[in-house]
């Protein structure tokens, strides 16, 4: 029996920061048919209330360190301020949205990162999906929205990546449903030249990464991003699209389709 489709999009912080951009791809993300799923994070908004309130913000190889105040923070603006104003927005565009931290209807349960040479703080691994219940809220015809919170199922909050929350969840759902994953950022794709917008690889498959990685033609940040889409892949995801909003536009092709 066919599976019926489910999307999940996850979008980055540059989209979150600008108005205009924000609504553009809420208005796309509105027009998109069938079944879908919203994740977001919001780091760079999460810099600039830290600073308002004098907590400085530490990372480690573009990682946020999470302490008791930073994970505070990051709990007023993911959950809070950036969550509920895009829910707000979407029930304008006639999307019955849904605002969700992991803790929410226990939807993503993780492990707090063990301490190594780096001790991250109140950060999480996940480790469970409650696709069930998730699915419940999508049979009910609402949207779920999650922010890049989620929690070890003991009272604590943990911060967690967003792009791993998206791959996880769509993994989770697989089992129900025929998933996609957009990754939606500002750059057009997974470019060969970072300086060169136009430089975007189509297709990657496995063979095509690993020969990429091996010359150096993947930028630092994109290879996490790229792990998670290949673990996505291998655990029961369908596809994986990577690009920039007009990725929604039918007239579109100029993105990065990734497949095992």
């Amino acid at each position: 029996m066919l599976k019926e489709k489910l999307s999940i999009i996850k979008i980055g912080g540059n989209i979150i920061e600008d108005d205009t951009s924000l609504n553009a791809f809420l208005k796309l993300f509105s027009n998109l048919e069938g079944k879908k799923i919203l994740v977001h994070g919001g780091g760079k908004r999460a810099t600039a209330m830290a600073s308002k309130l004098g907590i400085e913000s530490k990372m480690v190889n573009g990682r946020r360190i999470t302490d008791k105040e930073t994970l505070e923070v990051i709990t007023m603006v993911y959950g809070g301020l950036v969550n509920k104003n895009m829910v707000a927005k979407l029930q304008a565009l006639q999307i019955d949205a849904i605002g969700l931290t992991g803790a929410d209807i226990n939807s993503i349960k993780s492990n707090k990162r063990q301490v190594t040479n780096i001790d991250y703080g109140f950060v999480g691994d996940v480790k469970e999906v409650a696709s069930n219940s998730i699915d419940r809220l999508i049979k009910a015809n609402f949207t779920p929205v999650f922010c890049a919170i989620t929690h070890d199922g003991n009272g604590q909050l943990l911060n967690t990546n967003a792009d791993t929350i998206a791959s996880k969840v769509a993994i989770g759902m697989s089992k129900k449903y025929d998933t996609t994953i957009y990754y939606c950022f500002e750059l057009n794709g997974v470019l060969r030249d970072i300086n060169d917008q136009n430089s975007v690889i189509k297709y990657l498959n496995i063979n095509t990464y690993n020969k990429l990685l091996k010359d150096g033609n993947i930028a630092d940040g994109m290879i996490p991003k790229l792990e998670n889409c290949f673990d996505a892949l291998k655990n029961g995801v369908s596809k994986v699209n990577m690009g920039n909003t007009n990725i929604f536009t039918k007239e579109n092709d100029n993105f990065t389709s990734i497949t095992i």
